[in-house]
């Protein structure tokens, strides 16, 4: 049963920043590129890299994260041995626990990793995009080793106070780390990977257990700093995109479609993997007109789409013309639209008539922080009537009628929530 190296992929976040498209979805379950989910590409991380066993620690809306990775059968980690466990919280015999903090996640489920008495363990996250090969990353750690290897990568210099960042020697040893510091000393940022030795993880965690909301960059790491134990930084220099924000996770939706990805998709030696639901192919209609674009199975395009990502199953009116938008699986969109800069999320359906996108800048009175970019949200299920025009900054969800849009706008920075949607 033993195992040298298991990962644990942390998934259960409720992603807020990302607004109406995560009330009913967690983040790592949201579509990306089309065809795949956000957690397609940590797990396809790990079979790539030959890591066959990993358990997936939910929370947050879990049903459809759930249903997607079933028994692991599209990243081949549907093993006798290991393969992929979905492991949400669980009632225990004197009362039920959230998880409450990273850390805490991964000490709830000690017992599972003990089964496979590992050497090392994979702490992953499950809402970042990027390809990296965990393999490297272990024999990284064994030369050094290391006790605790952080991936990092450098980031501008004005960006650095997000990330926990490391400072470290010219051998990659770690000699400080600050999480989140309001006034960072060095640019190079812990990317929220880490391999540990189990020993040292374990230790950690027991000793930890009691702390509130345990979390890896606030407690495990300093913890690991106090004991003297060696922590080293293995900087990756590839694409990574933490898509956290609508405008992280729009230009990362873009950035696939430019004539030379930053992010290539259609590499042989490092495929994504993702569970494909059995679909026709994509049909352009006569006088349709496509260009730029990735398009999901079974999409049907009667208008005209551009430098956009459409899902799986959508269907695109005749006299329609959409922008550098994402419109995802299975939307619906009428005849005679324009679409400008929007994401519109999945099962939606758009009227005719309706033009998103329209009008000047203004702040979203719902939540500057989140509804930004010039983007206009559409949640998943919503509907849009006939008619209807949609400015920037603007956030959807639920049924809407026509009277929910003053003389049929909705102005730039307002929003429609449906009473039960939030």
């Amino acid at each position: 049963m033993k195992k040298e190296m298991i990962a644990m992929l942390l998934a259960g976040g409720q992603g807020s920043r990302l607004g109406v498209l995560t009330k009913k979805v967690a983040k790592p379950a949201v579509s990306f590129a089309g065809k795949y989910r956000i957690i397609d590409f940590p797990l396809s991380n790990c079979i790539n890299s030959g890591v066959d066993t990993v358990g997936v620690l939910t929370q947050y809306q879990p049903l459809r994260l759930n249903t997607h990775i079933g028994i692991g059968i599209p990243w081949d980690l549907d093993r006798n041995v290991g393969g992929v466990t979905v492991l949400p919280p669980y009632e225990k015999s004197s009362n039920s626990e959230w998880y409450t903090g990273t850390a805490n996640a991964i000490y709830q489920n000690i017992e599972y990793m003990e089964m496979y008495n590992p050497d090392y363990v994979l702490i992953l996250s499950g809402d970042h995009i990027y390809k990296m090969d965990y393999e490297l990353m272990l024999d990284f750690h064994k030369a050094n080793n290391a006790d605790v290897t952080i991936a990092a990568m450098p980031v501008p210099i004005e960006e650095a106070s997000r990330f926990g960042i490391l400072i470290a020697d010219e051998e990659s040893r770690i000699s400080e780390f600050e999480e989140k510091p309001a006034n960072p000393r060095s640019n190079l940022a812990s990317m929220g990977i880490y391999i540990f030795s189990w020993p040292v993880l374990k230790a950690a965690l027991l000793e930890l257990s009691d702390e509130p909301n345990c979390d890896f960059g606030k407690h495990i790491i300093p913890y690991c700093f106090e004991q003297n134990q060696r922590l080293f930084a293995y900087e990756f220099s590839g694409y990574w995109k933490d898509v956290g924000t609508l405008g992280s996770y729009w230009e990362a939706n873009m950035e696939l479609i430019d004539i030379i990805p930053i992010f290539n998709l259609y590499e042989e030696f490092w495929r994504i993997y993702t569970k494909n639901d059995k679909l026709p192919p994509q049909y352009i209609a006569k006088g349709a007109k496509v260009e730029r674009c990735i398009l999901g199975e079974g999409a049907e395009v009667y208008g005209q789409v551009f430098n956009s990502v459409v899902g799986p199953g959508v269907i695109i009116g005749e006299g329609t013309v959409i922008r550098d938008s994402i419109i995802m699986k299975d939307v619906v969109i009428g005849n005679n639209c324009e679409i400008n800069k929007a994401i519109i999320a999945e099962n939606a359906s758009v009227g005719d008539n309706v033009i998103i996108g329209i009008g000047e800048y203004a702040e979203s009175k719902l939540n500057p922080k989140v509804y930004a970019f010039d983007l206009a949200t559409i949640g998943e299920n919503s509907v849009i009537p006939a008619g209807v025009k949609i400015g920037k900054n603007t956030a959807i969800s639920g049924t809407t009628l026509l009277e929910d849009y003053p003389n049929g706008v909705l102005e730039s920075g307002d929003y429609i929530i449906k009473a039960g949607d939030f």
